[in-house]
């Protein structure tokens, strides 16, 4: 049986011409000003990458990319992606560029392991951008900076939003909160890491929960993070470990915390051994991504993705990610919606 929610009382407040004239708005909105804010050029992203590069995204370590041989390359094997983490960063490697400048794409992924539900599809969507970085910036008050000006952006979007559709009422904060995974266990300990996300988003209504990948005090990450990009082992300025994190916000329609983006300070050799140890994967060092970067040939950055469908799905406040792309869903998932004012495109 397939996992929905279904809000009591649900309506779509747009009809479905509104919703995918929202959606285009939005898209065109946020991405110039998420550009202009954090000074990106848009690039192009490939939809696959061969297979022993290391350059796809693990995400937790266990999904399995969707893959096909290819015929004019003696049916090598090449891999949608999962996300860019690793590419963008080479990117900024081979196009020179400067710091504190960065580039952002249109990244499209295919996650067949995924568990569907009210957020998650088999199709992926999202903005993946990635900044280089001056050594001296390096740190979690930097960090803490970018977060802040990628929450202007998206603050902004919720206004203009609100203005061409008066019916969607804004519920972001003007700030976003920040804590670490390890203050989150310590102030509810006996709750499961998305009790914790669910409570501090209600509380704070937007915030960023920083240390994402390590382990904390009971032994247990708060949640999965492969070890080659994102640095969750490097102590910071707050006492803790980690250089990363995701954007959570309260989404008023589900009646649950709603990751929108994960992001971070990007591995450098140290943190990239470290990881690799602590995971028992050594054998990467011998993969072609983590060769450049133990070898010095690829910049220091800060980067993330911010999820696209997500993103209209709160805005036009939207109970199902199936209202805002189109993807396959369980038939019986689809009846469901169906029978409770849930189009799925």
């Amino acid at each position: 049986m397939s996992k929905v929610y279904i809000p009591k009382g649900y309506q779509p407040i747009l009809d479905l011409r509104q919703t995918e004239l929202g959606i285009q708005y939005i898209k065109d909105f946020f991405q110039q000003n998420l550009s202009a804010e954090l000074r990106l050029r848009r690039v192009t992203a490939p939809l696959f990458v061969l297979k022993g590069t290391g350059l796809n995204d693990d995400l937790n370590g266990v999904e399995r990319p969707v893959s096909f041989p290819i015929k004019d390359l003696n049916d090598q094997k090449a891999e949608v992606v999962h996300s860019l983490a690793k590419w963008k960063r080479m990117i900024l490697a081979d196009y020179s560029i400067e710091e504190g400048y960065g580039i952002y794409t249109d990244m499209n992924a295919i996650r067949s392991d995924e568990e569907l539900d009210n957020i998650h599809s088999l199709y992926v969507d999202q903005w993946d951008w990635e900044m280089t970085l001056a050594k001296e910036n390096r740190n979690l008050d930097y960090l803490k900076q970018v977060v802040r000006r990628i929450y202007s952006a998206i603050k902004r979007t919720e206004y203009v939003v609100y203005e061409r559709y008066p019916q969607l009422t804004p519920q972001l904060p003007d700030n976003i909160q920040f804590i670490h995974a390890e203050e989150l266990l310590r102030k509810y300990p006996t709750l499961t890491p998305k009790e914790r996300e669910d409570k501090i988003a209600k509380e704070y209504g937007a915030v960023f929960i920083m240390g994402i990948g390590g382990e904390l005090s009971d032994g247990k990450p708060h949640d999965g993070r492969a070890p080659d990009y994102d640095d969750w082992s490097t102590p910071n300025t707050d006492g803790f470990n980690g250089l990363n994190g995701d954007i959570v916000v309260w989404n008023d329609t589900l009646g649950h915390s709603f990751e929108i983006s994960s992001m971070g300070i990007r591995v450098d050799k140290e943190a990239l051994l470290r990881q690799l140890k602590i995971r028992g994967q050594e054998e990467k060092k011998e993969l072609y991504f983590h060769k450049r970067l133990i070898e010095g040939t690829l910049p220091l950055s800060i980067g993330g993705g911010i999820g696209q469908s997500r993103l209209c799905m709160f805005y036009l406040k939207k109970a199902h990610i199936g209202e805002i792309q189109a993807s396959i869903w369980p038939d019986d998932m689809r009846q469901t919606c169906a029978q409770n004012n849930i189009p799925l495109i």
